[in-house]
């Protein structure tokens, strides 16, 4: 998923790997070429795959609700304009089969792929195109949509038709990652129109579309399959798109599979049983289960394991509440030396050697470490573990332990003492919140884990009831993509919300910003209007300088994708991770 909220989540997001398997032709089919060197053969028709799902999609329709497990189903379901070639992670034709931008930078015209139809037979045209935008995508009611991302300087960016094949943007100033939003999910028009604003509703009536018990016909999509079935709390049934518009290189119809099953299995350590008993055919794990199922392949398993260097994975980091509930934690959680000294209480070697056994990295500040583009390295910044520098740094604050408890009380004379909350469903967030418990305790800091589930992380930040916070975003090629996670005021920098603007398009509240954070904001600002590529990298190398100095968040680890998938299938690729907005399962089959 972005600069978009909902792209946020799919972001979102979690270490998730990347398949590829293709799917089926239309009447003006993309050839899918280019992935030889990823070693990508052709496959043959037939059988089904399955995955495992943490929990129920709490909805069918992509924008009424930001949902991680929703968005891994609807890669599936739907198509954007413009996506990510999976050989080079560059930006290539989608359901536009090209684009031109006006000398200017300010207009965006995208002929559409003919011939291509919604898996219902209904022929996809800039009808559809126009209204996911202006009746979706920009209605501030959508829960998942993405209406600040178009509006710049305050002013709306204008979507509209110009014949049947042929879209056109029209920016109120040049922005240069402004082809990246082109990858949002196109939405059938002829299904959703009662629903809009168009068809008479309320803009937030668009959040009712494709409830969970929705008839499965009433999905449909340009993606390489289709609904099949959906029983809550148990599976999610997809099944091959006959109208998909992909073919491979041999012009053979894409997806090879006939069917694609998500299994809902909450449990970590269950979704491993299963794929040891060869009910999931291809898993997601942690460096944690790794040395199991190494060793398990090397004596004869039948199922490989792969890992790479991640650039799309979801680093985790702790947050600390500015506006937290009580006065005298968000007077101390608001001081950046407080931050400084408790990241000398994070003991990130630890966290990767035993956590992670050994298979992350230290983290970058925004950025991935794996990006040339846009990386700047602030190693240094991410300082060492050390109580007792860490203690000198809490004494010279004046938070001491004056009473002889075992724990430092703030200036006031009250404990600090707060709530942790992180996903007990994870398979790596209780380990590392449990860490963080035992030396902060070491410190004299009080901490009391507070479990959730991982999908309630994101609505519980954004809700401002908790104190610290253990949760993880999705890293993006762009930096402009993450702008609202890490410009203040942003929609999704929810550590300090008492930023965010009163309304949908207003300012956010600069004056409440800490000087910091004010030169941050001026750095997304001025980064999304600047077209030279030298001048936005050093803009957003002053932002992670500051971003490393200030510790907005105190970012942990940076997990290496490891994957594992049955023997039975091929074609499968563990690179960079789940790109949103891509369908990352067409290409695989079964051998």
């Amino acid at each position: 998923m972005l600069k978009r909220v909902s792209t946020l989540r799919t972001t979102g997001l979690l270490g998730l790997v990347t398949l590829a398997l293709l799917g089926t032709a239309a009447a003006a089919p993309k050839k899918v070429t280019g992935y030889a060197s990823l070693g990508v053969t052709e496959g043959k028709p037939g059988g089904t795959y399955t995955l495992a799902l943490g929990d129920s999609p709490q909805s069918l329709f992509y924008y009424g609700v930001i949902d991680n497990n929703l968005g891994l189903v609807s890669q599936q379901l739907f198509d954007g304009l413009v996506e990510f070639n999976y050989a080079t992670y560059k930006v290539e034709p989608a359901l536009a089969e090209s684009w031109t931008v006006s000398p200017d930078g300010r207009t965006y015209t995208f002929k559409l792929r003919q011939g291509v139809k919604w898996s219902d037979g209904q022929a996809f045209d800039a009808d559809d195109v126009v209204f996911t935008y202006s009746q979706i995508i920009m209605n501030p009611e959508a829960r998942a949509g993405d209406a600040a991302s178009f509006k710049l300087d305050g002013k709306q960016v204008e979507v509209r038709k110009v014949n049947a094949t042929t879209v056109q943007f029209v920016l109120p100033r040049p922005s240069p990652a402004f082809l990246l939003q082109m990858r949002s999910f196109i939405m059938p028009k002829h299904k959703l129109l009662k629903f809009s604003q168009e068809g008479g509703a309320k803009p937030a009536d668009i959040n009712g579309a494709w409830p969970s018990n929705v008839k499965e016909s009433e999905v449909v999509g340009t993606g390489p399959f289709r609904l099949s079935n959906y029983t809550a709390g148990q599976k999610v049934s997809l099944v091959k798109n006959p109208n998909y518009w992909k073919v491979d290189a041999r012009g053979t119809k894409l997806p090879y599979l006939a069917g694609l099953d998500f299994l809902i299995i909450r449990d970590p350590q269950a979704q491993v049983a299963q794929f040891l008993a060869g009910n999931i055919d291809q898993l997601n794990i942690t460096g944690a289960q790794f040395p199991d199922l190494k060793q398990r392949e090397v004596a004869g398993a039948p199922f490989k394991v792969f890992r790479s260097t991640a650039l799309f994975g979801s680093p985790p980091f702790v947050a600390y509440n500015f506006d937290a509930k009580d006065p005298a934690l968000a007077k101390v959680f608001s001081d950046v030396r407080f931050r400084r000294a408790m990241q000398g209480a994070l003991n990130r070697e630890r966290i990767i050697d035993t956590v992670y056994n050994g298979l992350a990295g230290l983290p970058g500040h925004g950025v991935a470490p794996v990006n040339r583009d846009w990386y700047a390295n602030t190693r240094s910044q991410l300082g060492s573990f050390n109580l007792a520098a860490a203690g000198q740094a809490l004494d010279a604050l004046g938070i001491r332990d004056t009473n002889r408890d075992g724990v430092r009380n703030l200036p006031g004379g009250k404990n600090l003492e707060f709530d942790l909350t992180y996903g007990t469903d994870s398979s790596v967030y209780p380990a590392i919140a449990t860490i963080i418990q035992n030396d902060f305790k070491a410190l004299g800091v009080k901490v009391n884990l507070r479990g959730i589930l991982s999908s309630k992380l994101l609505s519980t930040g954004q809700s401002g009831d908790w104190e610290m916070i253990l949760h993880a975003f999705g890293d993006q090629p762009d930096p402009e993509l993450r702008k609202p996670i890490w410009q203040p005021g942003g929609a999704l920098y929810y550590w300090h919300r008492s930023l965010q603007p009163a309304q949908d398009g207003a300012r956010p509240n600069v004056a409440r910003m800490a000087p910091w954070e004010r030169q941050i904001y001026e750095i997304f600002e001025d980064a999304a209007v600047t077209t030279s590529r030298s001048q936005r990298k050093a803009l957003y190398t002053r932002w992670q300088l500051l971003f490393a100095q200030n510790l907005p968040v105190t970012p942990i680890a940076k997990p290496e994708n490891i994957g594992a998938v049955n023997n039975r299938y091929g074609n499968y690729i563990y690179n960079l991770g789940v790109i949103p907005g891509y369908n990352p399962v067409p290409l695989i089959y079964q051998k």
